[in-house]
Order: C-alpha cells, then sequence, then structure tokens
C-alpha cells in the first residue's frame, strides 16, 4: 500500500510537471544544447582564433641594438613579426596590445666575443595569446642566432659543430588520449554535470513545495487519505527523476559532443582541441551522480519548504548555489587530487572522482568510499525533508 500511495503521488506530480514550461527547459532543453554549445561552439571558436593568433603577424619594438646591425636586419626578416619604430612608453603600448611584445638587446651582443653573452630580455603581455606567439617568434630567433655564433667558433678553432648538440630531448607522450583530455577538461565536465543535477532539481523542488503554497493547494493534497511520509516521498521521487534526466542527457549530450567535436576539426592542426571522452566514462560518471542528485533533490525540498512563495523559495535556494559551485570549482585547481580526507567532502569528492574517471583512471576504494559517504548525506537529506513534512509549523508559515 506504501508504494502505491508514493506512485499515486509521482504520477500526479509528474503529470503536472510534464506541464510546466520551466521544469521542461530545465530539464531537458538546457542540458541537451548546453554541451554542444559548449564544446562544439565555444571550442571551434577557440581553435579558430588560436589558428588565426597564430598567423597573424606581430608588431614588436626593439630596444638598443644600435651597435648589433646585423642582429636588427635578421630580426627584421623573421616571418610574422614587424618591427615598428622606437617610442619610449613601450610598456604602455603592449598594455594596450598596441604592439605584442618588446626586445631589448644589449650593448655590445654582436661583437661579443666571450663565453658569457648579456642576457636579451623579452618584455610581454603575460597571458595575452598574441604577446605570447610574438616572445616564441623572438626566443627562437635569438636561440637560432645565439647557436649560430656558436658553431662559428668551433669551426674557427676546428672544432666539430656536433660539439653544440652531442645529444636531443624528446619529449613523448606515454598516455591515452583519454587521460590527456581528463587532465585538460577533467575538472570542467564534472562541475557542468554537477550544476546540471542541481538545476534539473531546482525548478521541479520549488514548484512541487513553495509553488503548492503560493496556488493555495497545500492544504487540499494534506487532506487527501495518504500519510505525508507518502506524500514527500513521491513528491522526492519526482524532482529526483528531473535531476537525474537532466544529469543523464547532460553526460550523453557531453559524449556525442566530444565525438562530433572531433570529427569536425582538423587533427593535423597545430590549434587542434583534442577531447576524447569513452562510453565508459559516460557511463561511470552518471553513476556516480545518482546519490549526488539524492541529495540535491532532499535538500532542495526541505530548502523550498520553508518558503511561502515561489519567489521566496529562489531567494533561499541561492545560497546553497554558492555552497554547490565552490566545491565544484575547487576541482579545476591545478595539484588538487582525490585523497582519503577529500573523499568525504560532499560535491568535492564527486567532482574530484569524475575528473579521475574521465581520464580512465579507476580507485575502487575511493570510488566505493565516496559512493557509501554520499549515499549516507543523501539518506540524512531525505530524512530531514521527511520530518520538515510534518511540521505544520514549517508548512504553514505565516
Amino acid at each position: 500500500m506504501a508504494w502505491r500511495n508514493i506512485g499515486i503521488v509521482y504520477r500526479k506530480e509528474m503529470l503536472e510537471s510534464l506541464r510546466d514550461r520551466r521544469t521542461l527547459i530545465s530539464t531537458i532543453l538546457v542540458p541537451i544544447l548546453l554541451f554542444p554549445v559548449l564544446t562544439v561552439g565555444l571550442g571551434g571558436v577557440a581553435m579558430s582564433l588560436i589558428g588565426e593568433a597564430s598567423r597573424q603577424a606581430s608588431r614588436i619594438r626593439v630596444l638598443g641594438g644600435s651597435d648589433s646591425g646585423a642582429i636588427l636586419k635578421g630580426l627584421g626578416k623573421v616571418k610574422n613579426l614587424i618591427v615598428v619604430p622606437p617610442s619610449p612608453n613601450y610598456v604602455d603600448l603592449i598594455s594596450n596590445k598596441k604592439i605584442r611584445a618588446a626586445v631589448e638587446i644589449p650593448p655590445g651582443l654582436q661583437a661579443s666575443s666571450s663565453d658569457a653573452y648579456p642576457p636579451v630580455e623579452i618584455y610581454i603581455f603575460s597571458g595575452d595569446l598574441k604577446s605570447s606567439f610574438a616572445a616564441t617568434r623572438i626566443e627562437k630567433f635569438f636561440s637560432d642566432y645565439r647557436d649560430a655564433r656558436a658553431r662559428e667558433r668551433l669551426t674557427a678553432q676546428h672544432m666539430p659543430a656536433s660539439l653544440l648538440k652531442s645529444f636531443d630531448i624528446q619529449q613523448q607522450n606515454v598516455v591515452s588520449a583519454e587521460k590527456v583530455a581528463g587532465e585538460t577538461f577533467g575538472g570542467i565536465i564534472p562541475y557542468l554535470v554537477i550544476i546540471m543535477c542541481l538545476t534539473g532539481a531546482m525548478y521541479p523542488a520549488m514548484d512541487l513545495t513553495a509553488g503548492e503554497k503560493e496556488r493555495a493547494t497545500m492544504e487540499t493534497i494534506l487532506s487527501s487519505p495518504i500519510s505525508r511520509s507518502h506524500l514527500v516521498l513521491g513528491k522526492f521521487l519526482l524532482v529526483l527523476t528531473a535531476s537525474l534526466v537532466t544529469a543523464a542527457l547532460s553526460v550523453i549530450s557531453m559524449g556525442v559532443s566530444s565525438w562530433a567535436f572531433q570529427r569536425l576539426q582538423d587533427q593535423s592542426s597545430p590549434a587542434a582541441i583534442h577531447i576524447k571522452i569513452g562510453l565508459g566514462a559516460v557511463a561511470s560518471v552518471f553513476m556516480v551522480a545518482f546519490p549526488l542528485a539524492v541529495l540535491f533533490s532532499a535538500a532542495l525540498i526541505t530548502i523550498s519548504l520553508f518558503a511561502k512563495s515561489y519567489k521566496e523559495a529562489q531567494s533561499y535556494i541561492s545560497p546553497l548555489m554558492i555552497l554547490v559551485i565552490v566545491p565544484a570549482v575547487a576541482a579545476m585547481i591545478p595539484g588538487v587530487e582525490l585523497t582519503p580526507k577529500l573523499s568525504l567532502i560532499p560535491i568535492l569528492n564527486v567532482s574530484l572522482l569524475c575528473k579521475d574517471l574521465i581520464a580512465g583512471t579507476y580507485h575502487w576504494g575511493s570510488i566505493s568510499l565516496i559512493f557509501l559517504s554520499t549515499s549516507v548525506y543523501a539518506a540524512a537529506a531525505i530524512f530531514i525533508a521527511v520530518r520538515m513534512f510534518h511540521r505544520e509549523s514549517v508548512l504553514f508559515r505565516s
């Protein structure tokens, strides 16, 4: 009889939610469109901008070098480098992006014959992509010039030029594309999935509690021959369904978007962004998100019960958004890795675990601990929601 009563409440709330446009948009439309827009749309734009910046000529300013004519001449011939006339305010020009970099050539660099050359300073706008490209081109020119000078000195002393470069240093990636994608984008994707779980449950939770009060239908529902525990569990299951549907659509959209993005971009391009998320990672993220969706659903129902109107419920839930965003964002911080202590911190533990799962790393001990601890938090949240539904002072706040 208990499950039958809960099912009746669930079906009734489901029919009403399907008629609510806000719920349909937050549960279905947003998760379907979010990841394609972020992955294909913003990813394509980012790749295009990086490619354009790498091809665009950089305007630079040279400081000094009046006694190094050959160096100035060679610098002016570097591809995609434009040397602008001298001006005293090069810092302002770099700051305002009128020029991308400035290079200071020390006095006597060209004529110097000592082993210790004075340093060549390159001034840039740190964080500006085009400034970084300009600095890279300048640095390559002076590295080649330095090596040429060293080869000339070796030749003059009748020594082989191979002494300058007796061995090569190469970097070789030894991990899978999934792990590389997980390390690069692993913090962003769990954050979006967590936010989708929360937003998917938010509007149904507010509508089934504060919305009922605002429409003055709460008293009618409570007068039905169904216990309050069954009523709140039926409402909870509807909110959980909305959260899980949003999470499922999010991870499916995430996987499809990453696959489509790999097909659309030119893999041989130096600006190509490699995102590879396997089906196993998508399924694992959804499984880990399940107890978190339970926690969000119960917590949102409890908070919304205290509100007298839909608008008031929104103001109550706003602090919860901050509490969710902060630990979810923490997973994006470089160097933050999953530890036994962090495995007990709600939301942060799931975010860090999802980051590892996307990278294809499965630590079963951590997975079990996180799943168990999140389930305990979720059960406590359900218990509190049921207790609050039995309190008249909460249901009928004036």
